[in-house]
């Protein structure tokens, strides 16, 4: 008898962990190496409703980074209103609904445990659209949503 042997990620913050703590979060897209969302209607979209979430008080963004097919983000959530997984959860849903964007299952997600840490993090996600021949210099990408103390 053949059984699912793939993995549902938990995406639950351990109780241990400070509310609010920041994340790394990166989102992909379901068709891999299409540019689905690097352009400025994708973008207006992702971020409003990100600004959404965040003046529902479920998230605080940081840093969010829409490439071609993923996004990366530094976020905190508030779990005392909503879990970070129903939180990116219904986030994907809004954008599915109203921008028509298709999401691979689940998200990654990693704890940022210090500003080092933080610091590297922010630096990978400004790089990668560098990385990935898409621009010279990081503050060449457009697709971008930073607080002014990130």
């Amino acid at each position: 008898m053949a059984r699912n042997l793939s993995k549902r990620l938990p995406h639950e913050i351990p109780s241990w962990v400070p509310d609010g703590e920041t994340m790394f979060i990166t989102v992909n897209c379901l068709h891999r190496g299409i540019n689905s969302w690097a352009n400025e209607q994708a973008f207006r979209g992702i971020q409003q409703a990100a600004e959404y979430y965040e003046d529902q008080c479920f998230w605080w963004v940081n840093l969010l980074m829409v490439m071609p097919d993923h996004t990366h983000g530094l976020i905190s959530f508030n779990n005392g209103k909503r879990s970070m997984k129903d939180t990116v959860n219904l986030w994907k849903r809004y954008l599915t609904r109203n921008q028509g964007i298709d999401w691979q299952k689940d998200f990654f997600d990693h704890r940022i445990r210090n500003q080092d840490f933080y610091e590297e993090k922010a630096h990978y996600i400004r790089m990668n659209p560098v990385r990935a021949g898409l621009c010279e210099k990081p503050e060449d990408w457009p697709y971008v949503w930073q607080k002014q103390n990130s």
